[in-house]
C-alpha cells in the first residue's frame, strides 16, 4: 500500500468516526433533552429498513456504472458524454426514490404540511402574493407561510405555481421535475471543470457525480432543483470567461439572480462564482466587455420581483426571526456547527473524504507546471471555494439541520474531488454501498 493510499484511508476513517460521534451524540442529546428535533439524529430521518420497486434497478444500475462507468467515461464522445451523464444520473435518483415507492418516494414528497404545493391555491393571483409575502413570514402573522415558503424568496413557490398553471399539476409532476432537471447538476459541473480545468478531470469525475449518495435526498426535494439552477449559473460563467461569449455571461447572470431569490443561503455561490472569476482572468481581462451583461443579467431577477412588490431584504430579516421562533432557535448550535458536517460526508461519501484530502494536498505538493498539475490545481480552487461557501454556511447558525438536503447545492462542487483518486471502481462501490445502506434502511424525510 502506498503512503498516498495510506492517507487516504485515514481520511476515510476520520470521516467515518465523525459520523460515529454525531450519531451517538445526537442519539443522547434527543433522548434526554429533545432539542434536535430529528430522529436519526444527524439526519432527518427515522429508522426503518425496507425494500421497494426501486431496489433491484437500483442495484443494477450501481454495478453497471460500477463496472463500466469510468471506462465509457474516458472513451465516449464527449458530446455524448454529457447526456449519457444526465441519463445515468436521473436513473439513478429515481431507482433509489423508488425503493420507498412511487407514492411515498415521489408523488407525496412536495405535497406535506411544509411544502411548496401546500400553497398553489394563495397564489391565484401572484402580484398580489408578491406584494403581501413578508407579511405571512412570522409564526405569529395571519395565515403564516408554511416552513419551505417561508425559508425562501417566492421564486422558488412560483416554480411550482407555474408548473401548476401549466398543466403538470400535483406532487407526482413536482417530483419529476425535480429529479429531471435536478440530475442536470452533474452536466454543469462537467461543463464547468472541462472549462476551467481540462476535460480529462471532468471525465474521471463523472461517474462520481452520477453515483454520489446525495441522489438519495436529489429524489424528490426542491434543493435538487436549487443545485441545478445555481450549478448552470456557475457553469454558464465558466463558459464565457473561457470563450469570451457576451452571450453566457447573459445567461449566466440570471441565472445567478434566480438562484438568489430560490433560496437565501445560495447567495453563497457567490464564492465559487469569485474562484471562477479568477481562474478565468485571462478571458475578463481580454474583453471586459465580459462584466457588463453579467451584471445586466444578474439584475434582471431581483428587479421583477422589486417591482412586483417583494422586499428581498426585508423577507431575509423576518426568516431569521422566523427561524428562531421554530425548530431553529432550539437546536442546540454546539451540536450541529460539527454534525452538519457529518452529514456533508453522508451525502458525499467516503471517496470524497479521500478525495479531498488529496484536494488539500494539491498546492502543497503538485507545483510541477505540467499541465495535468495545472488542471488539478485549478481544480483545487474550484473545490476550496465551495468548501468554504459550505463552512460559512455552517457558521452562520442558519443552517442546524437538514443540511443533507439543505447543502447539496454545495455538495455537488465537492464530488469532482473524486477525480484525483486512483482505483475508481473501488472507490464507487464504498459510494454506492453507502447510498444503498441509506436508502435502505433508513425513511428520509423533510
Amino acid at each position: 500500500m502506498t503512503r498516498s493510499l495510506r492517507r487516504d484511508l485515514y481520511a476515510v476513517v476520520a470521516a467515518a468516526l465523525l459520523v460515529t460521534a454525531a450519531v451517538l451524540v445526537g442519539r443522547h442529546i434527543q433522548d434526554t433533552s429533545r432539542t434536535l428535533f430529528v430522529d436519526w439524529p444527524p439526519l432527518l430521518a427515522s429508522w426503518g429498513p425496507h425494500l421497494g420497486p426501486g431496489t433491484p434497478v437500483a442495484v443494477l444500475l450501481a454495478i453497471a456504472t460500477v463496472a463500466y462507468g469510468p471506462a465509457l467515461a474516458a472513451r465516449l464522445p464527449w458530446r455524448t458524454l454529457l447526456p449519457a451523464t444526465w441519463g445515468a444520473a436521473t436513473a439513478w435518483i429515481f431507482s433509489l426514490a423508488l425503493i420507498d415507492g412511487w407514492d411515498r418516494g415521489i408523488a407525496r414528497r412536495l405535497t406535506t404540511r411544509y411544502e411548496y404545493l401546500q400553497v398553489i391555491d394563495r397564489f391565484h393571483d401572484i402580484p398580489a402574493a408578491l406584494r403581501d409575502f413578508t407579511q405571512h413570514i412570522l409564526l405569529d402573522s395571519p395565515d403564516n407561510w408554511p416552513a419551505h415558503i417561508a425559508g425562501h424568496p417566492p421564486a422558488a413557490t412560483l416554480t411550482f405555481v407555474l408548473l401548476d398553471r401549466v398543466g403538470l399539476r400535483g406532487g407526482g409532476w413536482a417530483g419529476m421535475w425535480c429529479i429531471t432537471v435536478g440530475a442536470t447538476a452533474c452536466v454543469a459541473v462537467l461543463v464547468t471543470i472541462r472549462a476551467l480545468a481540462d476535460e480529462t478531470l471532468a471525465r474521471r469525475a463523472a461517474p462520481f457525480l452520477v453515483l454520489a449518495p446525495a441522489a438519495v435526498w436529489m429524489g424528490t426535494s426542491a434543493d435538487a432543483y436549487f443545485a441545478a439552477v445555481a450549478a448552470w449559473a456557475v457553469a454558464l460563467l465558466a463558459l464565457a470567461v473561457t470563450r469570451r461569449s457576451l452571450s453566457w455571461a447573459g445567461a449566466s447572470g440570471l441565472l445567478f439572480g434566480l438562484t438568489c431569490y430560490l433560496s437565501y443561503g445560495l447567495t453563497l455561490v457567490a464564492l465559487i462564482a469569485a474562484a471562477v472569476l479568477v481562474l478565468g482572468r485571462h478571458g475578463i481581462r481580454e474583453r471586459p466587455a465580459l462584466l457588463v451583461p453579467l451584471l445586466a443579467g444578474l439584475a434582471v431577477v431581483p428587479a421583477a420581483f422589486t417591482l412586483a412588490g417583494f422586499d428581498w431584504w426585508e423577507a431575509y430579516r423576518l426568516l431569521v426571526t422566523r427561524y428562531h421562533q421554530g425548530a431553529g432557535g432550539i437546536r442546540p448550535y454546539g451540536y450541529w456547527v460539527w454534525a452538519n458536517l457529518a452529514c456533508t460526508v453522508l451525502i458525499t461519501g467516503p471517496a470524497t473524504a479521500a478525495g479531498l484530502r488529496r484536494t488539500g494536498a494539491v498546492p502543497i505538493h503538485r507545483r510541477a507546471a505540467t499541465p495535468d498539475r495545472a488542471a488539478e490545481t485549478r481544480l483545487a480552487l474550484l473545490i476550496a471555494a465551495a468548501l468554504l461557501a459550505l463552512l460559512i454556511a455552517d457558521l452562520s447558525g442558519m443552517s442546524k439541520a437538514e443540511t443533507e438536503r439543505i447543502w447539496l447545492p454545495f455538495a455537488v462542487w465537492l464530488l469532482p474531488s473524486c477525480a484525483m483518486l486512483p482505483h475508481p471502481r473501488a472507490w464507487l462501490t464504498g459510494q454506492v454501498v453507502l447510498a444503498l445502506l441509506l436508502n435502505h434502511l433508513l425513511l428520509t424525510g423533510w
